[in-house]
């Protein structure tokens, strides 16, 4: 049976993606401005990436960008997207997060990962081969400390925990939302099984990457399963990217220009992704067939998001992925358009409006019957004769049965 929540999560994924020639603080201020703008919107989350190199996704560290964003903001939840866990002792990560989980009045949420970017472990000298074990068990200490039932004693080759605990309980209960990254390997499902956790299938977003999604969620049940844990489909988070308009083409022309030039002067060249043998391939037609990108008008975003549930058989939101591909009235234009028209079809918004349109419009005669009559009433008690053209109205209104 296909998995819907009552009321789907909506939000975005902020690597950010920023070309290198862009000023940096304009663009952190941008992307600030623009959590304002979604919570004003009414989307749900928020989550902030962590790199280290390559120049476009240029916040090194989401926890103080995530303190600025709560303190603009009312209601949309902050998240790392993600905390990159070999980069840093457990202890110092749990630590701030319970802090964060105060300062925000439980609006943080703790996504963690490997590491996206191999470049980053390259400079810190950590072996890319050992990073998703290293990630693992700094969950597995993370979450320890987190529900705090005694104090944790652990010993890696990279950490070592000597009667640890926290020095604050968590605001939330029981702690933190707390979500792992899975992009196509069995590792970042199996992880989130292992711990209860959520996931943030990053590699919804890739080509082909919707395809997977029920071996996704089968890999973290497993897990969950030989763990004696449970993982909720609601807590899974699928990213895509998106831009929206008034018509296909209108969308169409907004993105492509940005699209081909984060794709070849990123992507391809700095991050080493294939370049295809047929350059058609790397349209946005192309990728809206593969499924990497929502590109056209509401419908076909609520189209999309139906093809997503019926791939992975249900999930609990759907996490839009930031970019820069139009300008910024276009771009700010298509998330509204995504808060109007997408969101409260999938948020159980719009059936309840309808059907009390629908009722009003099928009871007409019986509904306004006295209508005419208090009408009447109104003009005699104050001792004026009804217009003419009044008069007119209800008697074409009787003539016609609507009252």
């Amino acid at each position: 049976m296909t998995f819907r929540p009552r009321r789907m999560k909506f939000g975005i994924f902020l690597a950010p993606f920023h070309r290198p020639d862009d000023n940096p603080t304009l663009a952190m201020d941008r992307d600030l401005e623009l959590i304002e703008a979604l919570d004003h919107l009414g989307y749900d989350e928020a989550w902030i990436g962590e790199h280290h190199s390559a120049g476009w996704e240029m916040i090194a560290d989401p926890v103080p960008f995530m303190a600025v964003a709560a303190d603009r903001t009312r209601t949309i939840r902050l998240g790392s997207g993600v905390m990159s866990l070999p980069y840093h002792h457990p202890l110092m990560v749990a630590d701030r997060f319970i802090q964060l989980d105060h300062m925000t009045r439980g609006r943080a949420m703790l996504g963690v990962g490997p590491g996206a970017l191999t470049s980053d472990a390259h400079m810190m000298g950590i072996d890319a081969v050992t990073q998703r074990r290293r990630m693992d068990e700094s969950l597995t200490a993370i979450l320890a400390l987190f529900e705090g039932k005694e104090p944790v004693n652990m010993e890696t080759d990279w950490f070592t925990l000597n009667d640890a605990r926290l020095q604050l309980a968590p605001y939330s209960d029981p702690y933190p939302t707390l979500a792992v990254a899975n992009v196509l390997s069995p590792a970042g499902a199996t992880s989130a099984g292992k711990h209860g956790a959520g996931i943030l299938s990053i590699g919804a977003s890739l080509p082909g990457g919707l395809v997977s999604l029920k071996e996704t969620w089968g890999w973290a049940e497993k897990a969950a399963a030989e763990a004696g844990r449970t993982v909720d489909r609601g807590e899974w988070r699928l990213v895509q990217a998106m831009h929206l308009a008034e018509s296909r083409e209108e969308a169409f022309a907004d993105v492509e220009a940005g699209r081909i030039h984060e794709l070849h002067n990123y992507w391809q060249p700095v991050l080493a992704r294939p370049v295809p043998d047929d350059p058609k391939e790397e349209s946005a037609q192309h990728a809206v067939d593969t499924g990497g990108v929502i590109i056209g008008t509401p419908q076909d975003a609520i189209d999309a998001i139906e093809r997503m549930i019926e791939l992975s058989g249900g999930m609990g939101g759907v996490m839009l992925l930031a970019h820069e591909w139009a300008n910024r009235e276009k771009t700010l234009k298509s998330f509204e358009l995504w808060a109007r028209y997408v969101a409260p079809h999938f948020q159980n918004q719009l059936q309840v409006r309808q059907d009390s349109a629908d009722w009003v419009a099928g009871n007409q005669k019986t509904i306004f019957a006295q209508r005419p009559d208090a009408q009447a009433k109104a003009f005699d008690d104050a001792g004026v004769e009804m217009p003419a053209t009044l008069a007119e109205m209800q008697k074409i209104a009787r003539g016609r049965g609507r009252v």
